[in-house]
């Protein structure tokens, strides 16, 4: 978790403790209002209310606890109002508690269940996406990754960096779909990355053994349903002399690159086909070649972060905000970024979110101008 997006958490954790607390508000609330107002209005049979309300977040013992303790304000309030038939109140009083207990030992076996989930999730995600190192010669790298629910925390987001004999090469991508299956595709994209990469001199064949690869997984694992499963993937490759960014894209959203307070962003010279569908569409793959200069900052990110949606449905402006962040390193603009998503769409994210953010070391200088090659 990037620490940027902790105060949203706490202010969220805050309220929490007030709605844990309810319970106990609502059972003092509901007394008072018996013992003050004329025994006609009868508030005191409201008092089943509070232990119902408390099998939704408390566990069994304090949940039978506060049935407990209305059951006693219900004798007590009877001791000062006689008529306030308080022997089927208080049957009331008992049998919601009963049933609540109940409910509250069912919710916690389903937490538990989906506690083991999350961990079994976590753990396959954590195949796709291993921990990278911040910097790589004089690249500096840093990356996010959001799932977009807390019980749907596994997609088909994934990303990676190998440094090779050619440079410092990047990927980022997402499979279409979510669950296991789309993990599974993805962690056999990024398996074929980090073979590839290290041996192919040319990026154009290390795309060709991922298409492989992905075509292999989804031949052995069809996807369910008439709907092909593909992927959306970017290459970059920044070599060691630095001064030049090698893009290859087939069909992901193009980077941003920020320079000086001016955003380019790297759109291909012609589209390469997403993995997966080469032998569809054919296997033709385009190299784009940029500036990339010292303090420069790229951005590579998952379509999830620019249709992140606001409470009235517009799409989160990156290219926008992009164009007003400073010149700072790659770990402070993306807790930037974690933060103002979250406060943009309140912490509802329908997709899941993948970026890299890269910077090129001050040492070293440009050496070639951009140009666009076919591979």
């Amino acid at each position: 978790m990037i620490e940027s997006g902790r105060p949203w958490l706490r202010r969220r954790y805050s309220r929490g403790w007030f709605v844990r607390l309810s319970p106990v508000m609502l059972t003092v609330v509901i007394a008072s209002l018996a013992y003050a107002t004329p025994p006609e209005m009868a508030f005191s049979r409201l008092l089943p209310a509070a232990p119902a309300l408390a099998a939704a977040m408390w566990p069994v013992l304090p949940t039978i606890l506060l049935g407990t303790v209305c059951l006693c304000l219900m004798i007590g309030l009877s001791l000062v109002f006689p008529d306030l038939g308080t022997w089927w109140t208080a049957a009331g009083i008992i049998a919601v508690t009963v049933a609540a207990a109940y409910g509250s030992h069912v919710r916690l076996q389903r937490e538990r269940t989906l506690f083991q989930v999350r961990l079994v999730a976590d753990a396959a995600q954590q195949v796709v996406l291993s921990p990278m190192p911040r910097r790589l010669g004089s690249v500096e790298i840093e990356s996010l990754y959001l799932a977009a629910a807390a019980e749907a925390r596994i997609g088909g987001d994934f990303y990676e960096v190998v440094d090779t004999p050619y440079g410092v090469r990047l990927l980022i991508g997402d499979v279409r779909g979510k669950g296991l299956p789309a993990v599974g595709a993805a962690a056999a994209i990024v398996n074929a990355f980090r073979e590839a990469a290290r041996g192919e001199p040319d990026m154009a064949d290390v795309a060709r053994r991922l298409d492989a690869g992905s075509t292999r997984y989804n031949a052995a694992f069809p996807p369910e349903g008439p709907m092909e499963r593909f992927a959306t993937a970017l290459l970059a490759e920044i070599p060691r002399e630095g001064g030049r960014i090698a893009i290859l894209n087939c069909g992901h959203p193009p980077p941003l690159l920020l320079n000086h307070g001016e955003l380019r962003i790297l759109e291909p010279a012609a589209p390469s086909p997403p993995l997966s569908l080469a032998e569809l569409i054919g296997d033709h793959y385009t190299i784009d070649t940029f500036d990339f200069a010292p303090s420069d900052l790229l951005l590579l990110y998952t379509d999830g972060i620019a249709e992140a949606r606001s409470h009235d449905g517009e799409f989160f402006p990156l290219a926008a905000w992009m164009r007003r962040q400073p010149p700072t390193p790659p770990r402070e603009l993306l807790a930037t970024l974690h933060r103002d998503l979250l406060r943009y769409s309140r912490g509802r994210l329908d997709d899941d979110i993948a970026a890299l953010a890269v910077r090129l070391g001050e040492e070293l200088s440009q050496t070639r101008p951009a140009d666009v090659s076919e591979a």
